[in-house]
């Protein structure tokens, strides 16, 4: 069996991230593929973080346990679990964009109250769930993964990447603080807000510090929409939709530029360059699907949710190695599934 050496590039956004635990689910499950190193930004930073400590505890099967604990660990203690019970019954591959009333409430405030006002003992479930499940002392010394985990630094809105000898509890977390739910994460005198901000996910570190050729980003967006937002709502959710997704279009585009330029020829090949050249990108996502969520569901935490995202990110990955498995370490597959 030959085995196909990729490294994972998993996009934040909540909830939403139930999807690429299917998807990382599926890729170890299979047997010929091998992970050399994941970037990630919020929820994307979680899963890479469960994985990489369960495959260095319990290898391929350890991952995939370690990655079920945590995400019913969410669904049964994370924020909003009592305001978000929906019985919506599943409608075609998705569920019915709705949330419960508390949550949009609860949401609602956040635009007129700061953490500190609604949660002023900081009480963060997720930090109890990690700090379970997780050994960050054995990850730093044993993991073999190379993992590289986006926070913000508030002082200057700029990336932070965290790598795995650098990996604490509070640099996870830092990773998925939204400003408008969490206090500010502070580490040695620095405050941190959600990865997501500046990378969503990193892909350079990828590329500079991997030997791998072949990226797999695992992305959380849905299709396109022609309809222009006009209520207040809309308008929100849009912005903080594309807030969440042009670092990672900017990061891509200067990317593809600066390949197009190394196999032009036009500048000596340097080390960087040469990976430039033999850069292979894929993509495994399902916009159609989370199209029909809407961006509220993201705080959602119902098993039938986080097992329909699960199932959706399975089959998605099952679909890109049965199509794509072959040009692994060839050519890029594209940017669409």
């Amino acid at each position: 069996m030959q085995k196909r050496v990729v490294t994972l590039g998993l996009q934040g956004g909540g909830s939403h991230g139930a999807f690429t635990w299917g998807v990382l689910d599926r890729l170890l499950e299979d047997g010929r593929i091998g992970i050399e190193g994941i970037s990630g930004a919020s929820a994307g930073a979680m899963n890479a973080v469960v994985c990489a400590h369960g495959f260095t505890i319990g290898g391929r099967e350890g991952a995939r346990q370690a990655l079920q604990d945590f995400w019913e660990a969410v669904a049964c203690k994370a924020p909003f679990h009592g305001m978000a019970e929906d019985t919506s019954p599943l409608v075609g591959e998705g569920l019915q964009a709705s949330t419960a009333p508390a949550l949009k409430a609860f949401l609602f405030l956040t635009r007129f109250f700061s953490p500190y006002q609604l949660n002023p003992f900081d009480v963060n479930p997720l930090r109890d769930i990690l700090a379970g499940q997780l050994d960050f002392e054995r990850l730093r010394s044993d993991c073999r993964m190379e993992l590289f985990i986006a926070a913000t630094r508030v002082s200057t809105g700029t990336l932070r990447l965290f790598r795995t000898r650098e990996l604490t509890l509070d640099a996870l977390l830092a990773s998925a603080c939204l400003p408008t739910l969490h206090h500010s994460i502070e580490i040695d005198g620095e405050a941190y807000w959600d990865g997501g901000l500046t990378a969503n996910p990193p892909v350079l570190p990828l590329l500079h510090q991997c030997s791998s050729s072949d990226v797999v980003l695992v992305l959380l967006h849905s299709s396109p929409t022609l309809n222009t937002p006009r209520t207040a709502d809309d308008i929100s959710e849009r912005l903080s939709e594309i807030g969440f997704s042009s670092t990672l279009s900017t990061e891509l585009q200067a990317i593809t530029l600066a390949k197009q330029e190394s196999e032009r020829g036009w500048f000596s090949l340097g080390r960087y360059e040469r990976k430039l050249r033999r850069l292979h990108l894929h993509l495994i996502d399902s916009p159609e699907f989370m199209g029909q969520l809407s961006s509220l569901s993201k705080a959602r935490r119902e098993f039938s949710l986080i097992r329909a995202l699960r199932e959706e990110g399975r089959n998605k990955a099952g679909v890109w190695l049965e199509k794509n498995f072959h040009l692994i370490g060839v050519r890029s597959s594209g940017l669409r599934s």
